[in-house]
């Protein structure tokens, strides 16, 4: 018997399934403790204002759905092969 382990994201099948695999990859490819305004600092207070995403100019990552177009989430799909 062979077992196939398969990523999480074989699985996605809705859009909003997608929008949140595209952001959970975007927000962790983000060098520092705060990319969104949701996440928290290392005091655990929240980013806020502070975040990437509420600073103009540099890095904008994708924190909400409505950040990821759907040219992004058919990309993706074909990207990793999701129907």
């Amino acid at each position: 018997m062979t077992l196939v382990l398969l990523p999480s994201l074989a699985f996605a099948t809705t859009d909003a399934e997608v929008r949140d695999l595209i952001i959970k990859a975007s927000v962790q490819s983000y060098p520092g403790n705060c990319p969104c305004p949701y996440n928290t600092m290392r005091n655990g207070r929240a980013c806020g204002g502070r975040s990437a995403y509420s600073r103009p100019g540099g890095r904008s990552p994708l924190c909400y759905p409505k950040d990821v177009s759907d040219q992004m989430v058919k990309a993706y799909r074909t990207q990793h092969n999701l129907k």
